[in-house]
């Protein structure tokens, strides 16, 4: 794999700065920039809500830049859609390549508030000096004309909590369940999300022994806590679930081979492979995955570890095949129940 990293450095493109890797070649990655909230967003359980005036809750001011590949991306393009939020906040896709140049728009994939060629363009919009790596997602006030976030959990966050009055009532992150919530996602984020790219980019045989070792634990642990529970959290579809989903629908894709996580596939568990196909059945989300974005992106993008960007046709999974998970507590919400209904 390459040292060098693609950045912005005060406000000059740059492809040749550092790595992410430590010194005894474990992945690590970097640090999101933009933490600003928008008002009556609630960061965790027992939190005041936030006092942010400088960025309201008004249907038609936010804007998300996301890249349908992205598993970061995608858990804040499931909270837009399973929350409702389609016509309150706008959203744009990169291509699903990235190279030299970072994210970059096309004629099929627009800015369309500026329309700028590259993703680092908004970002210097932003802060014309600004250093650091351009990532998606990123939440984008119009009005303001900047960046208001650009960590996923965050801005996943930002359209349960603040914009919830501004949806269609599906709450994700529920009062009785938020600590849960809470906790299941500070698990899920290392060993799982982050556990395949510290596999899949570690620089060294231990490293990644190391991270495949703790990840197959995790979703082993997993496999079995999904064996009476419908969702993570128990009962009620959270954000937990939206952030596990997003990993687990790429594995088998992507994962599995192009990050050499290939001890086990998710259609190999039962009740992995069954939570999955619920969830992507539940109303709103097929529609925010893309796998031929996914599968693009992973292996074109990627050239020290797929060399000649050569993008394989398998595996043949159906995601929307029926599954086994109704007979277990809970089920989707009753308002993506009831709008399914009336469709």
């Amino acid at each position: 794999m390459s040292d060098a990293t693609n950045m912005l450095v005060d406000g000059e493109w740059r492809t040749d700065v550092r790595r992410d890797t430590g010194e005894s070649g474990e992945f690590e990655r970097s640090e999101t920039s933009f933490r600003n909230w928008i008002d009556g967003a609630v960061p965790e359980a027992g939190a005041d809500p936030v006092e942010s005036p400088e960025f309201p809750p008004e249907p038609g001011r936010y804007h998300v830049y996301i890249n349908r590949a992205c598993p970061w991306a995608h858990r804040v393009a499931m909270t837009r859609a399973l929350k409702g939020l389609e016509d309150v906040v706008s959203l744009s896709l990169t291509r699903p390549e990235r190279h030299d140049d970072g994210w970059e728009f096309s004629e099929e994939q627009l800015d369309p508030l500026y329309g700028e060629d590259y993703l680092r363009d908004v970002y210097t919009r932003a802060d014309p000096e600004y250093t650091g790596r351009v990532t998606v997602p990123v939440l984008w006030d119009a009005e303001r004309e900047t960046v208001v976030n650009n960590e996923s959990e965050e801005i996943m966050r930002m359209l349960d909590t603040a914009l919830h009055d501004l949806g269609n009532g599906v709450d994700l992150y529920p009062e009785t369940h938020r600590e849960r919530v809470d906790d299941l996602i500070a698990d899920v984020y290392p060993r799982i999300n982050d556990g395949v790219y510290r596999a899949g980019f570690a620089g060294t045989q231990e490293a990644y022994d190391e991270a495949v070792d703790e990840l197959f634990e995790a979703l082993d642990e997993y496999e079995e806590h999904l064996k009476t529970r419908r969702y993570l959290a128990g009962d009620v579809l959270t954000e937990a679930d939206v952030a596990m989903f997003a990993t687990l629908v790429r594995f088998d894709h992507v994962y599995h081979t192009h990050f050499r996580c290939n001890r086990r596939a998710i259609h190999e568990y039962p009740n992995l492979w069954g939570y999955v196909r619920d969830l992507y059945r539940t109303p709103g989300v097929a529609g925010t995955v893309n796998l031929d974005h996914i599968t693009r992106h992973y292996y074109k993008s990627h050239g020290s570890l797929n060399p000649k960007r050569i993008v394989p046709t398998g595996p043949d999974v159906d995601f929307s095949a029926p599954h086994d998970r109704d007979g277990k507590p809970g089920g989707p919400p009753a308002e993506l129940v009831e709008d399914a209904a009336a469709d």
